[in-house]
């Protein structure tokens, strides 16, 4: 039995561009055994999917945490992963890292092959590679399965995939029910943060906060929708300002939901309206519909996958924009134009076209 080691280190939307991936490997090798290494923030992602044996979720930004607190719990935790993943004696690992401790880490553990992308030489503990500047031309998952030629797997589909226990099926109902709202009613959901990958930048993604607000006096007054407000407890400030400006009541899950019941409330929506970020991709992979507004990203890399008549973008046509290249974030000359000129009223005919 091939042992393999997928390593992904970054967001909720990041990890799941990858799920094409595991799927490609299972329909070649049905009797491969696939771990994960991800960050703390996504694992319930991977603990859910059946097709994951193991999962090591600790990254160099949980890391940084540890030895913030205690240098000493920061080095068990770092040595205590080392250990697991070399008990764990994989053949290979793909590495979507782009950052070399990784691959010598996979390394260190005896993992003879080491697949990934040579990123400004942070390849150099990679056996396999393909050499990269930046993901561009054509979406991420796609970049993502290009690494499978050094393994001569040919993906037969490609969709995002993401699998939602029972339990949190349940919550999600429960969360639903308390708050008014039956199975008959036109579910919308607002995501008016995310990016939480980005850390300080994530505004920069964010379309304002009143917007969100208007947006939801018209989903409720004209088409009688209920709005159900998502994301993490970091945002509850933006929930604050839309619970300010809205005129009508909606329902804030703003911190209510973990990872897993919000990937199950997302489940029972008609409608997502989200900027850039893992909410979004959680209802692609969910097969929900979605409206998604784009700002200094480019969509056609970073956009919802696979692009279908049931996602609508919607973009600026500032000429500067999209300003996010190899990976860095220049400083915005134009004060979030790009993200500030889409209108009220084109999100809400996107929405309504989708309805």
């Amino acid at each position: 039995m091939i042992k393999i080691l997928i390593i992904n280190p970054f967001g909720i939307g990041d990890v799941l561009f990858t799920t094409p991936v595991i799927r490609a490997i299972k329909n070649t090798w049905p009797d491969a055994s696939i771990s994960y290494w991800c960050n703390e923030r996504v694992r319930e992602i991977f603990e859910n999917n059946p097709d994951i044996d193991k999962v090591f979720a600790l990254s160099r930004g949980d890391l940084k945490r540890v030895f913030s607190q205690s240098k000493i719990n920061g080095i068990k935790k770092l040595l205590s992963l080392f250990f697991k993943i070399k008990k764990g004696k994989f053949d290979i690992a793909l590495d979507y890292s782009l950052d070399h401790r990784y691959g010598l880490i996979a390394k260190l553990a005896g993992i003879k092959r080491r697949i990934g992308f040579n990123y400004k030489f942070r390849g150099r503990f990679l056996t396999e590679r393909i050499d990269l500047d930046k993901y561009s031309g054509k979406h991420i998952v796609e970049w993502y399965l290009s690494l499978l030629k050094f393994l001569e797997i040919k993906p037969k589909e490609s969709h995002l995939e993401i699998f939602v226990p029972k339990k949190d099926k349940e919550a999600a109902l429960r969360l639903l029910s308390e708050a008014g709202i039956s199975y008959n009613n036109l579910i919308i959901g607002i995501a008016p943060g995310a990016g939480a990958s980005w850390g300080k930048d994530a505004a920069f993604k964010h379309w304002p906060a009143e917007n969100f607000a208007c947006l939801i006096d018209l989903l409720h007054d004209k088409l009688g929708a209920k709005v159900v407000v998502l994301g993490d407890f970091l945002e509850k400030h933006i929930a604050e300002t839309i619970r300010k400006s809205a005129k009508n009541k909606f329902i804030d899950l703003i911190g209510v939901t973990d990872l897993g019941s919000l990937i199950a409330v997302i489940g029972n929506l008609r409608l997502l309206i989200a900027n850039d970020g893992g909410p979004m991709h959680i209802a692609a992979a969910l097969g929900i519909n979605t409206v998604s507004i784009f700002g200094p990203v480019d969509e056609v890399v970073y956009g919802p996958y696979p692009a279908s008549d049931k996602h609508i973008v919607i973009k600026s046509s500032v000429s500067c924009r999209p300003c996010y290249q190899n990976f860095k974030l220049p400083i915005c000359q134009k004060n979030k134009e790009c993200i500030k000129s889409i209108t009220v009223e084109e999100v809400f005919d996107a929405a309504r076209r989708l309805i």
